[in-house]
């Protein structure tokens, strides 16, 4: 399994974390995909995964929620380390940036800043386009603008990461190229998810945990682990009608397909 988004940066895992990633091998996962979410986030997203390369993967974006009065200075700061790093990845590709995220639009909780949120996510559009790079981006309550920055960026793919919209709007996301990815929310009870998967095809997903959130069913509340994907794959495998093998080999396929093979 490959974790396309999980927050290890995050102090709650600063304590055990050596012992904790030989826990998520352990369990199956070969990789795990670290975005960043401010200028202040780049230095523990690069620490954990300098610490561990080529299990640890980095990515650079400013989050949303994150869009403040300073954001083109933030903004200023992410591309800084962004240009450094894509430089140094010719040399080293233990260093190399996965993606440019965690990036795109929420409405949920404000929306003071909501122009200068869709100014931050065409900036790191572009970032993305001119380096070659996926994106993983955030969309809550936001859909129609998230969709249409994307389709201005045609040429840039990646992930809807915690994708739990509707069937109309995965159609519209797969049909753009981009991923969804598939977190703990699927198991939750009541949760309409499996049902807006139907019809969509298993070749567009990817796993995800959002770790040290959204675990799944029957650890829900819990710091959330990569290795728990394998109750989002059983619940996959329900609705695909095939094994959680056959969902653990496809979706980590994907993920390298997006990600690694860039």
């Amino acid at each position: 399994m490959i974790d396309t988004h999980c927050h290890i940066d995050d102090p709650q895992y600063a304590e055990d974390l050596e012992t904790f990633l030989a826990e998520q091998k352990l369990g199956g996962v070969e990789a795990m995909f670290v975005p960043g979410v401010d200028a202040t986030s780049v230095i523990d997203v690069l620490r954990v995964c300098d610490t561990y390369p080529n299990y640890l993967y980095p990515a650079l974006g400013l989050h949303p929620e994150n869009v403040k009065e300073d954001w083109q200075n933030q903004l200023a700061m992410i591309k800084a380390v962004v240009d450094q790093r894509c430089a140094t990845s010719n040399l080293n590709a233990a260093s190399r940036l996965i993606a440019i995220g965690e990036i795109g639009l929420d409405y949920h909780w404000d929306v003071t800043f909501k122009n200068e949120q869709q100014s931050a996510m065409c900036e790191q559009m572009r970032w993305a386009q001119y380096y070659d790079l996926p994106v993983m981006i955030h969309s809550r309550d936001a859909i129609e603008d998230t969709l249409t920055i994307l389709r201005e960026f045609h040429s840039v793919k990646g992930v809807m990461h915690c994708f739990s919209g509707s069937h109309e709007v995965a159609q519209q996301v797969v049909k753009m190229g981009y991923y969804l990815g598939i977190g703990g929310v699927i198991t939750f009870k009541n949760c309409k998810l499996a049902d807006n998967l139907i019809g969509i095809p298993l070749e567009r997903l990817v796993l995800e945990t959002d770790a040290p959130y959204m675990a799944p069913v029957p650890y829900r509340g819990k710091r959330n682990e990569s290795r728990w994907m394998l109750y989002v794959a059983e619940r996959l495998a329900q609705v695909y009608e095939c094994s959680t093998e056959h969902i653990i080999e496809v979706t980590t396929a994907n993920a390298k397909e997006l990600f690694i093979g860039k």
